[in-house]
């Protein structure tokens, strides 16, 4: 059986770092790495929506990896999303990802085009293949990607023994239920992992069965979200719920301006941690001189919410 101890956690989704011509910036890529290693996190999910994967370059995510692997050196649970628009691609970030020692890939289902499941499946297993050494995560995030994780879809997957978990960020609970049982069914007690997606319902991932999660949201105040998890494993029902409250309400303030919810955040994390991580790739929105005071804002709120509950 798998050890799946270092997949049990607070992972956040990492950003995209640009230098100030919007170039992946390694300064920026290493800064970031080793501010979530300071601040005790699990580890880091790489590449996936939070890193703008679809705007980047295979080169591009080669280079951004490899800089957290750099950065991390081995205190980090990384996990690799490699999926892109072609199979080949993804099999080639698939082989770089094995290559500089992640713990994990994993991808979305194939966009645009709607393809049948057993063309999904050939999707997935042929990354899996070319990184024979490492586990593989499905991403199942189907109100971007377009396509949800079915069920028949999943126990597909399971024949393949290098699966060991779900990301799942579609809204429904009750899919980390059925993931989570099945999973556990197939791959023994202790033996496959569940991440709870959308940070808003950490705490209702985690009472249906999720082991941790993986956030877009986890960067801009890990310290919220380590003891948001600490509450829930402690027992502690009615505090969580309050902080689970604080928390989404910080995120209804990072999602509150013009410019794209992950500008947002960088300009958070500069104001409260100064790092410079600089904007998002267009088409992604940059922020503008009115989205500021709102920046300022939700920084108020997480620093409120920190007074509260981080001693």
């Amino acid at each position: 059986m798998k050890d799946i101890s270092k997949y049990q956690g607070i992972i956040p989704a990492f950003y995209a770092c640009y230098d100030e011509k919007g170039d992946i910036s390694p300064k920026a890529v290493q800064d970031l790495t080793r501010f979530l290693v300071k601040k005790g996190v699990k580890g880091t999910y790489v590449g996936g929506s939070s890193g703008e994967c679809i705007y980047q370059s295979v080169e591009e995510r080669k280079l951004v990896l490899e800089n957290v692997m750099e950065a991390a050196g081995g205190k980090l649970t990384v996990i690799a999303h490699v999926g892109c628009n072609s199979t080949r691609d993804s099999v080639e970030l698939a082989r770089h990802a094995e290559s500089v020692g992640v713990d994990a890939i994993a991808s979305i289902p194939p966009i645009y085009f709607k393809l049948p499941e057993y063309a999904i499946a050939q999707y997935w297993n042929d990354m899996s293949a070319a990184a024979p050494k490492t586990d593989f995560v499905i991403y199942n995030i189907p109100q971007l990607a377009g396509v949800a994780l079915t069920m028949s879809l999943f126990h597909e997957m399971l024949k393949n023994p290098q699966v060991v978990a779900v990301k799942n960020s579609s809204m429904p609970v009750q899919d980390i239920q059925m993931f989570k049982a099945d999973g556990t069914a197939a791959r023994g007690e202790n033996g496959f992992v569940v991440f709870n997606g959308p940070d808003e319902q950490f705490i209702s991932g985690r009472m249906m069965g999720a082991d941790g999660g993986i956030g877009g949201t986890y960067g801009a105040m890990p310290e919220l979200f380590l003891k948001l998890d600490e509450l829930f494993k402690d027992g502690k029902w009615e505090e969580a719920k309050a902080l689970q409250y604080d928390i989404n309400e910080v995120i209804y303030a990072l999602c509150a301006c013009k410019g794209n919810m992950y500008g947002v955040i960088k300009a958070v994390l500069k104001k409260r941690e100064g790092l410079d991580l600089g904007g998002v790739r267009a088409p992604l929105y940059n922020l503008i001189p009115d989205d500021m005071p709102k920046v300022d804002h939700a920084a108020a709120l997480i620093d409120a919410a920190m007074g509260k509950w981080v001693k």
